[in-house]
């Protein structure tokens, strides 16, 4: 795969940015042999040659001796693919040629960069910080698996937007309670199964997921200095993930009607296949996130198998939004049972939830790697950096609650058995919410192809802070010249990477003066079409509008009745069970507003401000029972 997983070549400049300059003449310049280090595979080197003999056409040939057509379009700096491109349909399109002092280094494609044959300087791998900065739950109760809820902090750890870099900021997963099953949950088929036997036998971690939350990602098409909100999950052992009304994770291209798992409820809230972006000044506030187990449909048996009553709905808290965002629409869960009738009964819309811990998750960091004279080896990764408060801790993530049926949940019930609508807080009732303490997790963070182990134990340590019965998860930093600056540079000691300060870099190295390729992909996410489009056309309510947001790109929407959103389109749901979503769901936007308190506050720190564009007022006529939907995500 040409996307960044986890080990990956970037190819930067000694001494100067990448110019934008191209000095490319003609097509005859570009013919080469290039290479994307480390070669782990043959689609990692290849050759750009005419087809044929009459020199017209472009060609890219890898050594697994698969081609595709190149268009160049040497004025914007690109070489255009043809459809044979295997990567052509998620959206990788085109070669973006990269030069240095205006000579032509390699060509990114997608998040890969691939060089020269004959370029001489320092390659920047990935794999600059591989691991988890993370926290256990103790003592889970029984029963406590209907919802959880915590509040993370949101800042922006770089200045400005890298290539090929994906750290997700404090959250959790939540998976199905099966630890009563013991059989394998994934089938054979399923990506979990065939390529990952370390997670079985029973593979109950890999099943299904709900995750996501704040972070930086290789599959952001749109570039920020500031992290995003992204919800995603799998429903079937990872072969596909689904992070909006529309998409998948990692994919401009639209969901096929069978992969659609995510319903937009709310009325006020626009969710982008990008992410929620935020405010321009991002400095350690905090996001309210919650996960509740609502009772939005009833359960039902068909020929296929059951499907259970379950809806996991998205809740936030901040200073300019606070409700139900959107919910998991219970079938996608029970899907794949209809050919693994094995785990009927076993998926998030009939089992509890099981949430165990909280991190961060650190996939794909740059870096770079010289030796001094001696031989000693050096290497250097991004700054990243961390709001630190007056004690000199960092807070990742605090105020976790878990919950029982006894919340929200069965006041849900209750009301479709006649009784008043619920108020919307979590823990009106005394059993409904159960406060977990927590135990940090020693720091364990590796570098490299080697993941040699990195020592930063004399500069920062992750802890647990308790105050009145409410506790959060920290970094705590050991000395005031270093706060809120993670190691940059380091040096290779006894098997272990070691931070040293710039001054003591040696010059030879010339790693002070790398500097790492940004961000500048600007693939659209295409238009949303589920089934007959001139059919959802004909049920937009108004619309299309546009928004710009704050990391520069237009999302397009428009306002459906929430039962004729796309989304909902697929599933032959009976005219009742229609309508009584209906019902439920304008009881929602007319008794549960923005401003409602649904979680309590945080025991300390302010609330963050989601982007203003994305928070909508409805048009008139509109207010009650209806959504904004989007439809398109692009530049200008």
């Amino acid at each position: 795969m040409l996307q960044v997983i986890t080990e990956s070549f970037f190819l930067l400049m000694t001494t100067a940015n990448l110019t934008v300059d191209s000095p490319m003449q003609s097509p005859e310049q570009l013919l080469g042999i290039y290479y994307r280090f480390p070669v782990e595979n043959p689609w990692h080197k290849g050759e750009i040659s005419f087809r044929g003999h009459e020199k017209t056409v472009l060609e890219w040939k890898n050594q697994a001796g698969v081609s595709w057509d190149l268009f160049p379009d040497l004025e914007h700096n690109k070489l255009k693919t043809g459809s044979g491109n295997p990567y052509y349909q998620s959206g990788t399109k085109e070669f973006n040629l990269q030069f240095r002092d205006g000579e032509l280094i390699g060509f990114l494609f997608g998040s890969d960069f691939f060089a020269v044959a004959d370029y001489v300087g320092i390659p920047q791998l990935s794999g600059g910080l591989k691991g988890y900065l993370s926290m256990g739950l103790l003592e889970v109760p029984e029963g406590f698996g209907y919802g959880v809820s915590f509040y993370a902090s949101v800042w922006s750890l770089i200045n400005k937007p890298l290539a090929g870099f994906q750290i997700g900021l404090p959250s959790t997963w939540i998976i199905p309670d099966n630890r009563d099953f013991k059989r394998p949950l994934c089938p054979p088929g399923t990506v979990a199964r065939d390529n990952w036997p370390e997670r079985g036998p029973y593979y109950q971690d890999v099943f299904q997921t709900i995750e996501g939350g704040i972070g930086y990602w290789v599959s952001t098409q749109f570039g920020s200095t500031q992290p995003k909100y992204r919800i995603n999950g799998t429903p079937n052992g990872y072969n596909h993930e689904i992070s909006s009304p529309g998409w998948g994770f990692g994919s401009v291209i639209p969901l096929k009607p069978e992969e659609i798992g995510i319903a937009q409820l709310s009325n006020s809230l626009l969710i982008p296949p990008d992410g929620i972006t935020f405010g321009k000044e991002t400095r350690g506030a905090m996001i309210g996130n919650a996960w509740m187990a609502l009772p939005l449909t009833d359960s039902n048996k068909t020929s296929h198998g059951p499907t259970g009553e379950m809806c996991w709905t998205l809740f936030l808290n901040t200073s300019n939004f606070s409700g139900p965002v959107a919910f998991w629409i219970p079938e996608i869960w029970s899907y794949l049972s209809q050919s693994y009738p094995a785990i009927n009964g076993r998926g998030l819309d009939n089992q509890p939830g099981r949430i165990a811990s909280g991190a961060m998750e650190i996939n794909t960091v740059p870096y770079f790697e010289s030796t001094d004279d001696a031989g000693n080896i050096y290497r250097r990764i991004p700054q990243l950096r961390f709001p630190v408060n007056q004690n000199g801790l960092t807070i990742l993530m605090r105020d976790v609650r878990l919950y029982s049926r006894l919340s929200i949940y069965k006041r849900l019930k209750d009301w479709s058995a006649g009784k008043p609508f619920p108020h919307g807080r979590f823990d009106e009732h005394f059993d409904a919410c159960r406060v977990p303490r927590m135990r940090s997790h020693p720091f364990s963070l590796v570098q490299g192809e080697s993941n040699t182990p990195l020592f930063a134990e004399n500069i920062l340590e992750p802890i647990v802070t308790e105050k009145d019965g409410s506790y959060a998860f920290a970094l705590k930093w050991l000395s005031s010249e270093t706060e809120g600056l993670f190691p940059e540079y380091y040096k290779l000691k006894d098997q272990v990477m070691e931070p040293v300060e710039i001054e003591n870099v040696p010059q030879e190295t010339n790693l002070v003066n790398q500097q790492f390729i940004e961000y500048n992909f600007k693939n659209s996410y295409r238009h949303v079409s589920v089934g007959n489009q001139s059919e959802n056309d004909a049920k937009i309510a108004a619309g299309p509008f546009n928004i710009e947001l704050v990391d520069g790109s237009i999302v397009t929407y428009s306002w459906y009745r929430f039962i004729d959103q796309p989304a909902l389109n697929r599933f032959n749901w009976s005219p009742s069970k229609r309508e009584k979503l209906q019902d439920l769901v304008e009881n929602i936007h007319s008794e549960w507003s923005v401003r409602k308190e649904f979680m309590s506050a945080p025991q300390l720190g302010e609330l963050v401000a989601l982007d203003s564009s994305l928070v909508l007022t409805p048009p008139k006529g509109l207010e009650i029972g209806f959504v904004p939907i989007a439809t398109q995500q692009s530049y200008q």
